[in-house]
């Protein structure tokens, strides 16, 4: 661990990060992951992190505490109701009530506090472009313009000292595709968690479009989806 570069990796406990943690793992990088109780309905997904962190060679599991749920504006933050049996077109029609106003760049910007303090350039988001429910924080521009920010924003960046680079490994796959990649890199989708509304068991609802589309990934990839949805 000592000799190997420091990457942060924001890390929610779905499949996207799921994956993207490992491919950082794989590429030999030490772990320091990230999550956030930001208020958010399906905070069990923190139960799901939790237990990725432990299953992976996490130097460290961070999760910090933020209240988003004091402004509000989505269905994960608010009492508004998730979006429930939309298909696909639906979902790439518009940004949906889910979208949680400006989460990337506030979890971007805490990993990159963390990254400049211990002094690592690295850090993993897994944003996809593809198989996704149209949030504007999840395109390739996006992540270009917060890289070049970083960079501009930081002492390090300013001194020299170090570039900060985002990586967005899973940013043009599809569910299928980052499903695959997943499994040749040996995890375990049982551990993950993707529901926007969970049941109080922790049942996934199988009908928002984080069901519907991990659904979908798995199908396409020719597996079944090893956690338990309600009946």
């Amino acid at each position: 661990m000592k000799n190997k570069l420091k990457a942060v990796v924001l890390l929610s406990g779905g499949i996207d990060s799921t994956t993207t943690l490992a491919i950082a793992e794989n590429l030999g990088f030490a772990i320091y992951a990230l999550s956030f109780r930001y208020g958010q309905r399906h905070k069990i997904e923190l139960e799901a992190a939790v237990r990725v962190a432990r299953n992976f060679n996490t130097v460290e599991h961070l999760i910090l505490d933020i209240n988003l749920r004091r402004i509000g504006g989505s269905a994960l933050t608010a009492d508004i109701a998730v979006p429930k049996r939309r298909n696909i077109e639906q979902m790439g029609k518009d940004i949906p009530v889910t979208y949680v106003p400006a989460r990337n760049t506030i979890f971007l910007s805490y990993a990159l506090a963390w990254a400049e303090t211990m002094g690592a350039a690295d850090i993993f988001i897994g944003v996809n472009a593809l198989d996704y429910s149209g949030y504007p924080d999840c395109r390739p521009e996006y992540i270009a313009a917060y890289e070049k920010m970083a960079n501009l924003a930081t002492k390090a960046g300013v001194e020299g000292k170090q570039k900060i680079k985002i990586y967005t490994p899973l940013i043009a796959m599809n569910k299928a595709q980052i499903i695959q990649k997943g499994m040749k890199l040996g995890i375990d989708y049982s551990l993950t968690h993707s529901c926007y509304d969970p049941s109080a068991e922790g049942l996934a609802c199988g009908q928002c479009d984080a069901c519907l589309l991990r659904l979908k990934g798995f199908e396409e990839a020719g597996m079944r989806d090893p956690i338990p949805y309600k009946r």
